[in-house]
């Protein structure tokens, strides 16, 4: 009997201290999620570890974007449709500001700027059409397409029309330095364009190019030899006419 009751304490001890284990446990699985030191429990006893410092990130360094090419009109400029409107000068101030580049769209400013281009290229007042003015239209359209591309870099449809832009501009400039090398440098000079000469040949040099060229070198030659050939036999039946007719007279 005395053994049954010995047992039955030892029994309840164990579970109790069973169970403030277990509490102690789920305690710390609860407080894992908390900041601060974590407490664990091994056999009943407190272990505190180390604490985390959690450092905060560095702030990121924000890039500098060269000036766009509307960085030097005013916005107290008027758009392009009415500066010359003599009307539009002495209306209200609110008037003013609504026809003028501070409230203006993108566009605007892009026809006033290629406006301001123009005006230092072409040749007289009503010039709208010569090479210089084209020049001029196309480098305003590059410069815009290339401000657009810094921002919005996989906009390949504008980068595709902004490429096809530079090779018009390219033609116009070879063109126009063969013709007329002053207005060349002028446009250059006024535009800001700086001029890189082309390669001299643009193909990749390959096998099968390299065996056509020197085959159509052999087909060259040998057409230029026919040609001294008969150029020889025409001036051999010629000097024989001559002779014979000499020796008849």
């Amino acid at each position: 009997m005395f053994a049954n009751i010995a047992l039955r304490t030892v029994l309840k001890s164990s579970a109790t201290v069973l169970r403030e284990s277990g509490a102690l446990c789920s305690w710390t699985r609860s407080s894992a999620s908390l900041p601060g030191p974590r407490v664990s429990c091994v056999a009943g006893s407190f272990a505190v570890s180390t604490p985390v410092r959690h450092y905060a990130r560095a702030a990121k360094k924000r890039k500098t974007s060269p000036e766009g090419q509307f960085s030097d009109l005013s916005p107290t400029m008027l758009k392009v449709d009415y500066t010359a409107v003599p009307l539009a000068q002495t209306t209200d101030d609110l008037v003013k500001r609504l026809l003028s580049l501070e409230l203006a769209s993108h566009s605007d400013k892009l026809k006033l700027k290629t406006e301001q281009m123009i005006e230092k290229v072409q040749r007289d007042k009503n010039d709208r059409s010569s090479v210089e003015v084209q020049v001029a239209i196309l480098t305003a359209r590059i410069r815009n397409y290339q401000e657009h591309l810094q921002k919005h870099h996989k906009d390949i449809a504008n980068k595709r029309r902004m490429l096809m832009a530079i090779d018009r501009r390219k033609k116009l400039l070879k063109n126009l330095r063969l013709v007329r090398y002053d207005a060349f440098e002028k446009v250059c000079e006024q535009l800001g364009i700086t001029y890189t000469f082309p390669p001299e040949y643009y193909r990749r040099v390959t096998r099968r190019w390299l065996a056509k060229k020197a085959y159509c070198i052999k087909v060259f030659k040998e057409v230029q030899k026919q040609k001294a050939e008969q150029r020889l036999k025409m001036s051999s039946a010629s000097t024989n006419t001559k002779t014979a007719e000499t020796k008849a007279v």
